[in-house]
């Protein structure tokens, strides 16, 4: 951890820069054409929606490369029906891109989902935060019975990626598509900072049939 810092420590405006003309000196002895085939398009089979923090990057830790995943991250991987740019992103992914899977990942540990279940007043952000605190509310009930405080906020990180993944699957974006017959797919994961490894919580979506009837959409 003290070597983390270290190097963190020594980062800096101008290091940014010359850290990414090594970064290309390197790629370009591995693959020359490296570049010219990034630059010639994306087609990624996979959208992210996951959380803002640093330690969450979703290409290292699936081991996939630059052009494999669309990303789009905000704080405590959040999704709502009313953020567009959340929205944009999906929309795009869908119809432009053509995604195969969409995930939404959060992460144990995440300072947002701890946030949302404080009591305490942080500013601007609670109004984002609200979002989290309604997700409690309709799992009051089990969350009642966590008393240990690390599994509730745990939980919680669960609960916020499956109601997150069930938003995603209510979005007229992915209704159409599965509507017109688009091979798609919605997912919810949760991704451990301590191990490195990602719990999938068996909450995945392929077609309409999977929507809570309250929240389908008849298309003519």
């Amino acid at each position: 951890m003290a070597n983390q810092h270290k190097h963190q420590e020594n980062i800096t405006y101008d290091s940014l820069l010359e850290g990414n003309k090594a970064w290309v000196e390197e790629t370009l002895k591995l693959d020359k054409g490296y570049f010219d085939k990034l630059a010639a398009g994306q087609n990624p089979p996979v959208l992210w929606i996951g959380c803002s923090d640093s330690r969450v990057p979703a290409n290292q830790i699936t081991n996939t490369l630059p052009g494999d995943i669309f990303v789009h991250r905000n704080i405590a991987n959040v999704v709502t029906h009313s953020d567009m740019s959340l929205l944009s992103v999906l929309d795009y992914s869908v119809n432009v891109l053509k995604v195969k899977h969409i995930i939404v990942c959060g992460h144990y540990g995440c300072g947002g989902v701890a946030a949302a279940l404080s009591n305490k007043e942080f500013g601007l952000i609670d109004n984002w935060l609200r979002h989290i605190k309604d997700i409690y509310r309709i799992h009051e009930r089990e969350m009642s019975t966590i008393k240990d405080p690390q599994r509730r906020a745990d939980r919680m990180v669960e609960l916020n990626a499956i109601e997150g993944a069930a938003n995603v699957m209510s979005t007229s974006i992915v209704q159409n598509a599965w509507a017109t017959g688009q091979s798609l797919s919605v997912h919810a994961w949760a991704y451990s900072l301590k191990t490195g490894l990602i719990t999938d919580l068996k909450v995945s979506a392929s077609s309409a049939d999977d929507v809570s009837p309250v929240f389908k959409l008849k298309f003519d």
